[in-house]
């Protein structure tokens, strides 16, 4: 059997990593936790570990220590599960900690897992009470990936099941391990010199909601009587304080000492001891205190390691300490109350029988304990799942599932749209009016009410209608161009807009005239469109072009005698068919020298152009691009678009960040007519599949919809996802949402015809 380890590692100075090697060697090398398993040599445990680095930094790590991670470098953690799924590993034990991992709430961790061919066990070591919406939506999402999920509290099962929603079969209650290391206490205090002092002790690294100051002012009354107290505070201070914060609190723990003239009774060593040298000093200790400052730890490695000692133990009730220190192997204060810790301490040291007889409880529990014990249960938990014979997700393709879809909900858009128009842009879920308007979105907003009436009679969607139209109205020139921007006090920041936003106008014109709900929408149309129409010809930029096309084949689906139009929409199709021929070759069929954004607006207005001018030429280019296209994005079962960070050229290496709503829609919208057009199922799975991309099934494993607000988020950045939900991104969604829901009935209603 061989086991595949991901987590923090020494000689990084990390507690996870800690229990990661601990974890490690009572597993693969420990023969304690096998002995009574009746294992023979032919029936070892392998192991190797993926180690994560934090930032830049790099540590000369021990052999079994086989690949590394970069924190922040998304591109390692897909080398990383290339590496573990052809090492022959069976099983996958992954350490959790948000904090080690990049991205927003360690999301890089995510295209990782879902790309795993084998069984997956998760150590919880952090779980949130009151997540964020990006906490609950990682963790949540590594539950579901995780055939087990391993925890060090029953606080812990409680709130994964309340909270996270998590399976309760799924979660395994796997206390944390200690080493099994004894020391005598006279001879460790003999060693460090501290045999005429009494000793208490608290250890790991140091930030401010360890509470040292707790016990420091709970020092004065106690040293009058017991004059030979020393408080050994041993640990350097936390790597990401040190970044942040430097070291500002140990500095102010140094002058608490010296301002209640305390600096013969308190010491600090700024040391990451290792684990022999650790247990001498809880040996070594009379007392040990954690005076952590609130409720929320639910696993306390440090707190484990010194009930393991067989430490006298003192803490405040956060969640580990409650369950820990229950049944007398332990004392418990309040938060920062250091007056009660004060009292504790004093009798303690009072009545040495009681201070033996919680030693003697918190030795005898830690025997239950140790990490061969420990390991074993993982074994035991590990031999349990390869004997049920797993099933690892097969990467396949999706039939469409309206079941799937979030409810349909024009809430998000009421909220951005005003008498004015729709918002561009958004903070988080609220209008953001310092950004004001655009043509763009208003002519996306069009297109979305249109369908959503056509498809739903939904009436508060025509009841948009007209402010959108009359948006577009306004922005028209006597030239019958478009400007783009207004500000919230509706003034005009451009002359001229895009020619994007231009070809986006007539698409939504087209389409409107297409799709009517009454003459006087048809007339308001008709008006805009033609006075815009002597603009078509002049148009350079291929995507004004093609979604102009698109305007134009809409406008001809209803008016397909007028011969005028008939000839503009050829001309324009026949300027991107000759960007195609100039830039394409045997290995990179498409328009330009790169894949930029919005790249299925370009097969996608061809596909349209084929139907309306029946060209065998314009079709054949349409698909070889629609085909070219698949093949970098959905090579791997799910939509992974080109990142508008720095795009992808011809030769080059393509971007992952930042990917976009707009995006998938031009794909959804792609293969909604290479289906219409061809009939075939393969197209719609591919829609579909393109539509989950918002839902989760993307390179970051996160749903960009968001269930609270009804908006969609505006993508993905080098960060993780960015939670602004503005128009272009919400309408985008909106709009697939019901391509989709008309591509179901389109397919039902071929499966009626065959049947």
């Amino acid at each position: 059997m061989k086991l595949a380890y991901i987590g923090t590692y020494p000689p990084r100075e990390c507690g996870i990593g800690t229990f990661t090697r601990n974890l490690f060697r009572s597993m693969v090398s420990d023969p304690a936790s096998r002995h009574d398993r009746n294992r023979t040599a032919t029936d070892l445990i392998e192991g190797f570990i993926v180690a994560m680095n934090d930032y830049e930094q790099t540590y000369n790590y021990p052999e079994e220590v086989a690949h590394t991670i970069r924190q922040e470098h998304q591109r390692d953690y897909l080398k990383a599960v290339r590496f573990i799924n052809l090492s022959g590993a069976d099983i996958c034990v992954l350490e959790h900690e948000f904090g080690i991992f990049g991205g927003q709430n360690g999301m890089y961790i995510l295209p990782l897992l879902h790309r795993l061919e084998i069984p997956l066990i998760v150590t919880l070591h952090t779980i949130v009470k009151t997540p964020s919406y990006n906490e609950k939506a990682v963790l949540q999402e590594i539950c579901k990936m995780a055939h087990k999920v391993v925890v060090m509290s029953h606080k812990a099962i409680e709130f994964l099941i309340s909270i996270y929603d998590v399976d309760k079969d799924k979660i395994v209650f796997i206390e944390h391990g200690v080493p099994d290391l004894q020391f005598d206490q006279g001879q460790s205090k003999k060693e460090f010199k501290l045999e005429n002092k009494k000793i208490l002790l608290t250890f790991g690294m140091l930030s401010r909601n360890k509470g040292i100051e707790t016990v420091i002012k709970a020092l004065p009354g106690l040293i009058k009587k017991y004059p030979d107290v020393l408080y050994l505070v041993l640990g350097k201070t936390h790597p990401n304080v040190l970044r942040h914060s430097g070291e500002e609190y140990r500095n102010y723990l140094h002058r608490l000492v010296k301002s209640l003239n305390l600096r013969d009774h308190v010491f600090f060593l700024n040391e990451f001891v290792n684990q022999k040298e650790l247990f001498k000093y809880l040996s070594a200790s009379d007392i040990y205190i954690t005076p952590y400052l609130n409720e929320a730890q639910i696993t306390s490695g440090t707190l484990s390691y010194a009930v393991g000692a067989g430490s006298a133990v003192i803490s405040t009730p956060y969640w580990h300490a409650s369950e820990l220190l229950a049944d007398g192997r332990g004392r418990i204060f309040n938060f920062n109350d250091s007056e009660g810790l004060s009292l504790i301490l004093m009798e303690l040291l009072d009545k040495p029988g009681v201070l033996k007889d919680l030693r003697e409880k918190a030795y005898d529990y830690g025997k239950t304990i140790t990490w061969s014990k420990s390991g074993g249960k993982y074994i035991a938990l590990v031999e349990k799942i390869l004997a049920s014979e797993p099933e690892v997700l097969a990467k396949r393709e999706t039939l469409i599932d309206p079941l799937l879809l979030p409810p349909f909900s024009l809430d998000h858009i009421k909220r951005l749209t005003d008498d004015t128009g729709i918002i561009q842009h958004a903070k988080f879920g609220i209008p953001n009016l310092k950004e004001g308007y655009c043509l763009d979105d208003n002519a996306r907003a069009l297109i979305m009410v249109l369908m959503t009436y056509r498809q739903k009679k939904n009436i508060d969607a025509l009841n948009l209608a007209p402010i959108y139209l009359s948006y577009i109205h306004y922005m028209q020139n006597l030239n019958g161009t478009f400007r783009n921007f207004l500000s919230f006090n509706r003034n005009f920041l451009d002359d001229i807009g895009s020619e994007d936003s231009f070809g986006r106008t007539i698409w939504a014109l087209g389409y409107l005239l297409h799709n009517a709900p009454s003459d006087a929408y048809y007339q308001s149309g008709k008006s805009i469109f033609f006075n815009a129409s002597p603009n078509f010809e002049k148009l350079q930029s291929i995507r004004g072009i093609a979604n102009t096309m698109l305007g134009l084949s809409y406008y001809l689906r209803s008016n397909p005698a007028d011969d005028s139009m008939t000839e503009r929409l050829r001309s324009l199709a026949g300027k991107l068919i000759r960007h195609y021929e100039e830039n394409s070759s045997a290995d990179w069929r498409w328009f330009e020298a790169l894949l930029a954004y919005d790249n299925g607006i370009l097969p996608l207005a061809l596909l349209h152009s084929a139907e309306i001018l029946n060209d065998d030429t314009i079709h054949d280019i349409a698909l070889e691009t629609m085909n070219f296209l698949t093949e970098i994005t959905l090579k791997d079962g799910y939509l992974s678009i080109i990142g508008n960070e720095k795009w992808y050229r011809k030769e080059g290496e393509r971007s992952m960040f930042a990917q976009q709503p707009v995006d998938a829609l031009a794909m959804i919208l792609m293969y909604h007519q290479a289906f219409h057009l061809k009939k075939e199922k393969e197209y719609l799975t591919k829609l579909f599949s393109c539509f989950m991309w918002f839902l989760g099934e993307n390179d970051l494993r996160m749903s960009l919809f968001d269930f609270e607000t009804k908006g969609c988020c505006d993508g993905f950045e080098n960060y993780g996802v960015n939670r602004n939900q503005g128009a272009e991104s919400s309408l985008a969604y909106l709009i697939s949402h019901l391509v989709v829901l008309q591509a179901f009935e389109e397919f039902e209603e071929i499966n009626l015809i065959e049947e």
